[in-house]
């Protein structure tokens, strides 16, 4: 997998799939974590003389929804970029700026179809393609495995570090290792936790999970929640348990909150997780959108050692699986 810092781009036009997949309220970005993390790889290739062809999906619309339109972070880019960026509505050819913003990649279906079609008609407007998206590498989308079998493809630089940081904790982690894995979504997170299991020395399962798991056989190593607040919360029993053993760790991976934490009488689990993870020594990864959302309610993202933007693709990673938008740029050759 060939970075973008080996990349010759100057001047050349580059496709960056980026992520650029924030929240919005009422038609507003809330939160610009995704944004920014796109933003040394676009900086590095204005830096290197490239001009940028910048596509990315943003929600999950049906179709074409004004709602989540990419002019909704059109301003937050051009700021952070410091350029007038350009945008663009549909796949005609004309003009472009020195930075080009398209629509929505989810406005055309052919998108999550993985049409190679579509793909080759993005590709036409790119000399280069970089991947800047680890968050959706594990879907099989035309703007991951389509673009770069018509272009040169790279890894962006925060990919790359998403890599680094997670093969770490599956090939090489400091002892102990403790995994915690949260939330709801049982077949996505059970592989998660098995293949987790092989490498940590323990795993901490919360949330709803813990109801999930318990008639599964599990690894001897793997811990469940087994109090909890109304079904809604991980109990003070157990978080006096998760924090004994985090207490201890060396390297820390987590993904999913302890309970329901938007509600305010189901914060203490995810709390009182969290600020173990803080108060221990212990390198810290942590990812998904309901653990970030839930740290910076907390005030305690920034505490944490490396925040990856992936929530499924983290799962899938650490579950063993291969993800086809790295495959696309020969991660697994």
């Amino acid at each position: 997998m060939q970075s973008v810092k080996e990349a010759a781009v100057s001047g050349k036009r580059v496709i960056v799939r980026c992520d650029f997949d924030d929240p919005i309220i009422d038609g507003k970005l809330t939160d610009d974590t995704r944004i920014k993390s796109n933003l040394p790889t676009l900086k590095l290739l204005l830096d290197r003389n490239a001009s940028l062809f910048l596509v990315s999906k943003l929600g999950r619309p049906q179709g074409k929804d004004p709602s989540l339109s990419m002019k909704v972070v059109l301003d937050t880019i051009s700021k952070y970029l410091d350029e007038e960026v350009t945008f663009k509505q549909d796949l005609k050819k004309e003009q472009l700026g020195r930075v080009t913003l398209l629509e929505n990649l989810r406005f055309w279906p052919e998108e999550e179809k993985g049409d190679l079609a579509f793909s080759k008609k993005i590709a036409l407007f790119g000399d280069l393609y970089v991947n800047e998206c680890f968050a959706t590498s594990h879907r099989n989308d035309a703007s991951f495995i389509g673009i770069p079998k018509f272009l040169p493809g790279f890894a962006g630089l925060n990919l790359e570090k998403e890599v680094l940081e997670l093969t770490k904790v599956l090939e090489s982690p400091a002892r102990p290792l403790v995994a915690i894995i949260g939330g709801a979504k049982l077949e996505t997170k059970l592989p998660a936790i098995y293949n987790l299991a092989k490498v940590a020395d323990k795993v901490l399962v919360g949330g709803k999970l813990m109801f999930e798991v318990e008639r599964r056989s599990l690894p001897e190593n793997v811990v469940v929640a087994h109090d909890d607040n109304e079904t809604k919360d991980i109990g003070e029993k157990t978080a006096t348990l998760f924090g004994d053993i985090i207490q201890r760790a060396a390297m820390i991976v987590w993904n999913g909150p302890m309970g329901v934490f938007e509600e305010e009488k189901y914060t203490f689990g995810t709390k009182a997780v969290a600020k173990a993870v803080v108060g221990s020594n212990a390198y810290s990864v942590v990812g998904g959108g309901d653990t970030i959302s839930a740290l910076n309610k907390f005030s305690l993202l920034d505490k944490m050692s490396f925040v990856s933007t992936g929530g499924g693709a983290m799962l899938e990673f650490l579950a063993g699986k291969k993800l086809p938008g790295l495959g696309a740029l020969g991660y697994y050759d």
